[in-house]
């Protein structure tokens, strides 16, 4: 009597392979990369024409799907990560804005020899206002903004990392960009992408 054929890793759906991924199924996770993987990669490589950044995203959002397999409430798998990727573009596009605007203040404002030393000056300006604006957050909001402004997660992603819902993360996100504006007056117009916009 013949013993019934176990389904290969490629032939079982996304809702198996998921489960069997949050059981620690490292062969799992490895098939979910190979049916996925290119096709983010060509949604990001075709947002941002960068081969490289492409790539990073799609590492990225790999590591995650992994390193949170315990604690994501996935439903739709494929909804889950090309809603993912999006975000990472859109987080990506930001910060090169931020990036870009910074690098631009120092062209305008600096004169070669100074840039340096000045850009350096401001950055720790920067980064001494911001720091002294998150002292005045709750714990809660200040690992909201934190995890949003600095670290980059979606609010999908720190919904699921801090155990709230969506919509008191927004809550948290808006409190903390209010606050954190008043604290960063003066670097605003260099920093407006990175803290005017909720993603």
């Amino acid at each position: 009597m013949k013993s019934a054929s176990v389904p290969t890793y490629a032939s079982r759906p996304d809702a198996a392979l998921l489960e069997a991924m949050q059981a620690d199924d490292e062969t799992a996770f490895a098939e979910l990369y190979k049916r996925y993987s290119y096709q983010l990669f060509n949604v990001a490589y075709g947002k941002l024409k960068n081969r490289e950044v492409a790539e990073e995203l799609v590492q990225d959002l790999f590591e995650t799907l992994w390193s949170k397999r315990h604690d994501a409430h996935i439903q739709q798998l494929s909804h889950y990560l090309f809603s993912a990727i999006r975000y990472r573009i859109i987080n990506y596009i930001k910060s090169e804005k931020v990036r870009t605007s910074y690098e631009l203040f120092c062209r305008l404002n600096l004169s070669d020899a100074d840039t340096n030393t000045e850009a350096t000056v401001a950055l720790n300006d920067l980064n001494e206002a911001l720091a002294a604006g998150m002292q005045h957050l709750s714990e809660k909001t200040q690992e909201v903004f934190r995890l949003s402004r600095l670290e980059q997660y979606t609010i999908p992603e720190i919904s699921v990392r801090v155990n709230l819902s969506e919509k008191t993360v927004e809550y948290h996100l808006r409190k903390s960009l209010k606050l954190m504006r008043r604290y960063l007056r003066n670097f605003l117009t260099l920093l407006w992408p990175f803290l005017f916009f909720i993603k």
